[in-house]
């Protein structure tokens, strides 16, 4: 019997409802036979301009990204990555065009930590790479492979993980870079593993030739530096292939890099330069590349590892004065906010904090969010429409990325604040922990209703503003004169608006006054260090040179009487 057209037509929507591409991934033998856990990521991109893992953004040009946990994978066992698996930017595989695209799969490995507070979590422990899932070595991928997506049929596709990223080489130390590690006993003891702190350190010209001058201490805080940034003993490469920076519309930017740190180690290793031991601090944890600096719920105590092991450290190896008076930091982004929590929790540890862009520094201004009155962080919400909140913008204001983009991206790339991003290492720092053991989420990171008991948590422990306001009758005559506060008023990802908000506290302080500077460059994107003699795109190169110089002249008008101004000013 014929079937009818009805029937005819509804099995054809049914195959079309119930069939779905599937991606097989087997157990990677290759690699060993020891259970694996982990975010399996699922990456496409339309184009092979690079490997598509190193093409997943924020922007408008980002590719596309899949993802799911992976846990106790053993041997013999195929992971399946299908309709079911979350996407950036496409959300269901079933929404993705019909297409010939560059297939690529990655395994972000977890390791379990079984912590001093009583929950066992798997986490990616850092590798050498600063917590980057598509560069850490150990993780296991394939060479992309271009391949037809149909969404049409009920395409099976087996993909193999055939490639592993191989370990990072430790820098080598030179006349005037040197490196320490240490384990640290603090954060050994929180994460139930050997855990480690390091840095770079750049020594003073005449360092070896004055071998009885003890100097002061600059701590320049940011991301993970993978060296001592910012310094090279030779000129310009002159076969270097210029590039194309779209940010600043300049071509051979990389050559104007190599200058300017040439420049710097000209200016180093010159007369009248202040005499310091500059450093980098390597603080990375299972969250992100650093630890903002501070104590905290999720990743241990990583301020007390710095101030009272790791520092102290460095001045005993290589000559420190060692006394609060003779340290000081300064960084932008991240750091920007690490060095003026560090000068507020360790007040009498540092004499000086100058902090740039810093990551929201008052929570009322949490990037364009209020995480107090706001119900949500995704959409300001009117009787009849709501509207998504911008997240990144240009020196113009024309934003090309939302904080919901930013946040399902991250999603994507881990669930549990595992991303390795940034929204979710502002959650490993500010949050309680949750009775998972993992981050508790200021918002609910698919719909962005925030939950206003974590926001509370929040103000009372990591709300720079409001804690410098609460605790001034303490703190004032500690840190006044110490803060400096730079920012450009078109910061990419609005950061300038927490600074409005703080400065506006930092006014009414008074029994003693503040005594703080803030400061603001005209249409200057993110990174701005307050040089208004500068273009952006130099003075976020300069942070060194210009803030040892600043603070080795206030430091006269700001220390003990009888200490040591002179010895190391040769």
């Amino acid at each position: 019997m014929k079937r009818s057209l009805l029937t005819s037509y509804l099995l054809l929507l049914a195959s079309l409802l119930f069939s779905q591409t599937k991606f097989l991934i087997p157990y990677p033998s290759k690699f060993g036979n020891k259970p694996l856990d982990g975010r399996l990521l699922l990456l496409i991109s339309t184009n092979n301009k690079s490997e598509p893992r190193f093409q997943i953004s924020d922007g408008p040009q980002t590719q596309q990204v899949f993802g799911i946990n992976v846990d106790n994978w053993k041997p013999g066992e195929v992971k399946t990555i299908d309709a079911k698996a979350f996407g950036y930017p496409v959300e269901n595989m079933k929404q993705l065009k019909n297409g010939t695209y560059h297939v690529q799969v990655l395994l972000h490995k977890y390791e379990t930590f079984k912590r001093k507070d009583g929950h066992i979590v798997k986490l990616p422990m850092d590798r050498g790479e600063g917590q980057h899932w598509n560069t850490a070595p150990g993780n296991l991928y394939n060479q992309p492979v271009q391949l037809r997506v149909s969404n049409s049929g009920a395409d099976v596709i087996t993909v193999a993980l055939d490639s592993e990223i191989p370990p990072i080489e430790p820098p080598k130390d030179t006349k005037y870079i040197k490196h320490i590690k240490i384990q640290s006993k603090l954060l050994t003891e929180f994460w139930g593993r050997p855990m480690f702190i390091g840095a770079h350190i750049l020594l003073p010209e005449g360092w070896e030739t004055h071998p009885t001058v003890k100097y002061p201490l600059a701590i320049f805080h940011g991301h993970f530096p993978d060296d001592f940034s910012g310094f090279r003993t030779t000129p310009p490469d002159p076969d270097l292939k210029p590039d194309y920076i779209a940010r600043f519309n300049l071509t051979g930017y990389n050559k104007i890099v190599q200058q300017e740190e040439y420049d710097f180690y000209k200016l180093w290793t010159g007369p009248g330069f202040p005499r310091v031991i500059a450093i980098e601090i390597q603080h990375p944890t299972p969250f992100y590349d650093d630890s903002y600096a501070v104590n905290s719920a999720n990743n241990g105590p990583y301020g007390d590892a710095i101030v009272y092991e790791l520092i102290p450290e460095i001045e005993k190896r290589f000559r420190g004065i060692g006394e609060g008076w003779a340290r000081f930091m300064y960084g932008g982004s991240t750091g920007g906010w690490e060095v003026l929590a560090a000068q507020m929790f360790y007040p009498d540890a540092f004499n000086g904090c100058y902090s740039a862009c810093p990551d929201p520094i008052d929570f009322r201004a949490y990037m364009v969010v209020d995480i107090y009155k706001d119900k949500n962080a995704y959409y300001q919400e009117g009787p009849f429409k709501k509207t998504l909140r911008p997240g990144h913008r240009n020196y113009l204001g024309h934003v090309d990325a939302t904080i919901r983009d930013m946040n399902l991206r991250e999603l994507a790339l881990g669930t549990n604040s595992r991303s390795g991003d940034q929204f979710d290492v502002w959650e490993s720092v500010f949050s309680p922990c949750g009775a998972d053991g993992y981050p508790q989420p200021i918002w609910n990171k698919y719909t962005g209703e925030i939950d206003s008991t974590v926001a509370r948590y929040w103000k009372e422990n990591y709300d720079l503003g409001y804690i410098l306001e609460r605790d001034w009758n303490k703190l004032g005559n500690k840190l006044q004169g110490k803060i400096k506060i730079y920012c450009g008023d078109m910061d990419n990802y609005y950061l300038n608006n927490a600074v409005y908000l703080f400065e506006e506290r930092l006014k009414k302080l008074t029994n003693p006054f503040a005594n703080a500077f803030v400061d603001y460059g005209d249409r200057a994107e993110h990174c701005w260090n307050g040089d208004h003699t500068q273009p952006n795109y130099i003075s976020r190169l300069r942070y060194n040179r210009y803030f040892i110089t600043k603070w080795a002249e206030e430091v006269k008008t700001r220390s003990p009487q009888g200490v040591d101004l002179l010895s190391w000013r040769y």
